[in-house]
């Protein structure tokens, strides 16, 4: 049975989750693609890459391809890494250059997108190589952290993250003192929205993460959940706060930037890793888990607080999957939130459900 928008509507209001077969549809999958994906801010890699003039790399945001560039003025830029001429990605992978030029025909691009020369323009009438530029998008640093935004008129990327920065900085964290230490390719059979979902709430925790509620007080009272905007915050105490009394990072701290952006500080010496979800697919997504931490930590204690979040991220795995298999069901028109413990949810799928239905 396919529900109007006012329905959907309804059910979000009375504490019912988004239509059960909004997991699966490929229309509402595409339709998300273009509401959502195009137009918001989302991590887009470390600013290592491109710290010195010449430099870029390549990477997705959503479905679009996009690289970033270092100018020779040391300004920032960013473009739909799509050839002007038949559509090839022009650059691949990270370097040094002074131009990008795309392997199919040698159209050479300036790293300020202008396309410098295309073999046989000449002879070309009419042919205005200024017109041809590669298309900008909006790009934005947060200490070691990159962001885009498709949409080049995009709003700035503060208007969106808030006040993540300062509950960063209250946490013991310093972006900048922050260095990328690994980065990690990752791919799931589950929607996209089933993954963000799970990340937006810990009423599982106590069941199904033994080893971080060992260790963070994840019960009702004391678990803290905040949204303001599009950035959804999480915050819990340790079970004993002498075991942390002179580490930099004393609470553990969960942030979403709507829809796919997670920042995750775990307890210990400073640390902040950053995953991005791009949904490949009505049941797929695929991304990356890049994990920062100061310079001087050793790569041991880095490694033992890897191997932490790849645990929960495990463990979250096995819940996602579980999900999309009851999904693909189709037998439950929709599900029924716990709005006490989950109400970061509710806020997430009503902003999926205004940008579907403004579509």
């Amino acid at each position: 049975m396919t529900l109007t928008f006012d329905t959907v509507l309804e059910n979000l209001e009375q504490g019912r989750t988004l239509p059960a077969s909004w997991y699966h549809d490929r229309d509402i999958a595409v339709c998300e693609r273009d509401a959502i994906f195009r137009s918001s801010w989302q991590y887009a890699g470390c600013g290592e890459q491109v710290a010195e003039p010449g430099s870029f790399f390549s990477t997705r945001i959503g479905p679009v391809p996009v690289v970033i560039a270092r100018d020779r003025e040391r300004e920032l830029r960013g473009f739909v890494n799509v050839c002007r001429h038949r559509w090839h990605v022009v650059a691949r992978g990270s370097g040094k250059r002074n131009s990008l030029q795309c392997p199919y025909h040698a159209w050479t691009y300036g790293l300020d997108g202008r396309l410098r020369s295309a073999p046989r323009s000449d002879r070309e009438p009419g042919f205005e190589k200024d017109e041809l530029s590669l298309l900008p998008v909006a790009v934005a640093e947060l200490g070691p952290l990159v962001f885009v935004n498709p949409d080049a008129d995009a709003a700035p990327l503060a208007d969106a993250i808030g006040d993540l920065p300062l509950q960063l900085a209250a946490g013991g964290v310093e972006l900048a003192r922050l260095r990328l230490r690994k980065h990690v390719p990752w791919s799931a059979e589950v929607n996209w929205k089933a993954s963000m979902e799970n990340y937006l709430e810990c009423y599982h925790c106590q069941v199904a993460h033994p080893g971080l509620s060992e260790i963070v007080d994840v019960s009702a009272d004391n678990y803290r959940l905040r949204w303001n905007g599009l950035l959804a915050s999480q915050s819990g105490d340790p079970r004993d706060p002498a075991a942390y009394s002179g580490e930099a990072v004393q609470h553990t701290q969960y942030h979403l930037l709507f829809p796919n952006t997670t920042f995750n500080v775990e307890l210990g010496p400073m640390n902040m890793s950053v995953d991005v979800t791009h949904a490949t697919g009505p049941t797929s997504c695929a991304g990356f888990t890049d994990f920062y931490f100061p310079p001087e930590l050793s790569d041991e204690v880095a490694e033992q607080l890897i191997a932490f979040a790849n645990e929960v991220n495990d463990e979250d795995s096995g819940l996602v999957e579980g999900v999309q298999e009851g999904l693909a069901a189709d037998m439950l028109p929709h599900g029924r939130l716990m709005t006490n413990a989950e109400h970061q949810i509710a806020a997430f799928q009503r902003l999926v459900f205004d940008a579907v239905a403004a579509a």
